[in-house]
């Protein structure tokens, strides 16, 4: 097994942490373009990652702040099913990446940065799209910036009305 080394987390580790959960106080957000927040459904929150791991990293979380996916209740699955899907969906058509990574890790153990609040990772990928910076420079490198990316999402997100 080969490590992989994430120096650039140690931003996001050793920040001082903000109070709440953002997955519950961001859609609350005045400003959602600076709470990164694209979409609110009634059951699910769709926003950018504050700390990506490539252009376009989008995390889909249920409104109801839980880390058991099974204490759902069935409206609230499948709203947060069908958000996961169009956002999937949405993100093919806005970016083109050639693949994409869709995950969720359960709890502390299984690497959950927000180990009290379930939710998944979109992230697109491209092929070619990991370079020498990460393992040189201990630095990623994402080619486009936070704000342009949600400018860019922003508009299809709203058009879900």
């Amino acid at each position: 097994m080969r490590p992989l080394w994430a120096p650039w987390r140690m931003a996001y580790i050793g920040a001082p942490k903000e109070p709440g959960c953002i997955f519950c106080t961001k859609p609350l957000a005045e400003d959602r373009r600076a709470a990164l927040v694209l979409a609110v459904t009634p059951h699910a929150v769709v926003m950018l990652n504050r700390y990506p791991y490539a252009n376009g990293h989008v995390m889909v979380a249920p409104r109801v702040h839980t880390a058991d996916l099974s204490a759902l209740d069935a409206a609230a699955h499948a709203d947060l099913s069908e958000t996961l899907r169009r956002a999937i969906r949405l993100m093919q058509d806005v970016f083109r990446p050639d693949g994409m990574n869709v995950g969720m890790n359960l709890g502390a153990a299984a690497g959950a940065g927000f180990a009290d609040h379930l939710h998944w990772h979109l992230v697109p990928r491209w092929v070619g799209d990991t370079n020498f910076m990460p393992l040189l420079a201990e630095t990623p490198c994402i080619p486009e910036h936070l704000e342009s990316v949600y400018d860019r999402l922003a508009p299809h997100f709203a058009a879900w009305g």
